[in-house]
């Protein structure tokens, strides 16, 4: 029996249950689509004027911090209306009408996040009345409108879930360990060498399990912080 497969770091994807249509299929469930970078769209609709501004957030936080900053930045409009999206699962959400008639505003906002398919970002609606009024159908066209226009400046960034793991083995070993991070590439956030060795890695969500599998058939390896 040669030293690969005594220690397991030759294993196929058979070996490991991860056919190719289950890998594709998983490095799918683990990708989300965000906006990077701050885009703005002006609509008018029976001289009322709707300012959308499409921001990338990634906390609750964040999102209150720019909803103050912006309702201060428009204390003279009639309505700030906004919804976001949160998480790669895209499970935190919220659409807020600010005054307008209930399911006029923000609802359709939050549609517009939902219809491009985006998480982990901000749509805030302002609204300047010009006078007449645009009737339940008309608010629900243009706020939708507004907010669709802004998300199509807003350049769309892939990202993938990832997940860390740290693993420790003993100095013998390094090669082992090394040569299964060269193969799988894992971003390495720590690592340090003596006697007792630790490696803190990096991988999509995805890729986790065929890392884990390999790492612990490496002699002397274990998982830390678990």
């Amino acid at each position: 029996m040669d030293k690969d497969t005594l220690f397991g770091a030759k294993m196929s994807e058979k070996s490991l249950n991860l056919r190719p249509e289950k890998i594709e299929k998983a490095m799918q469930d683990d990708t989300y689509k965000t906006i990077g970078a701050q885009a703005e769209a002006i609509y008018t609709e029976k001289r009322s004027k709707f300012i959308a501004i499409a921001l990338p957030v990634r906390t609750l936080t964040e999102v209150k911090s720019l909803l103050e900053e912006y309702q201060k930045k428009y204390y003279d409009a009639r309505h700030v209306c906004y919804a976001y999206m949160l998480g790669p699962e895209r499970k935190d959400f919220r659409a807020n009408d600010n005054g307008e008639p209930s399911g006029t505003a923000g609802k359709p906002i939050l549609g517009q996040i939902n219809s491009h398919e985006l998480t982990d970002v901000l749509v805030i609606v302002v609204r300047y009345f010009g006078g007449i009024k645009l009737g339940t159908s008309g608010l629900i066209v243009a706020y939708r409108t507004a907010a669709a226009l802004a998300l199509e400046e807003a350049p769309v960034l892939e990202k993938t879930v990832d997940e860390e793991v740290a693993v420790a083995f003993e100095y013998p070993f390094m090669n082992d360990i090394m040569r299964i991070v060269k193969e799988e590439s894992p971003e390495i956030l720590e690592q340090s060498y003596d006697m007792d060795c630790l490696m803190r890695l990096r991988i999509r969500k995805s890729m986790m399990g065929k890392l884990r599998a390999r790492l612990e058939k490496v002699e002397t390896a274990r998982f830390v912080d678990e």
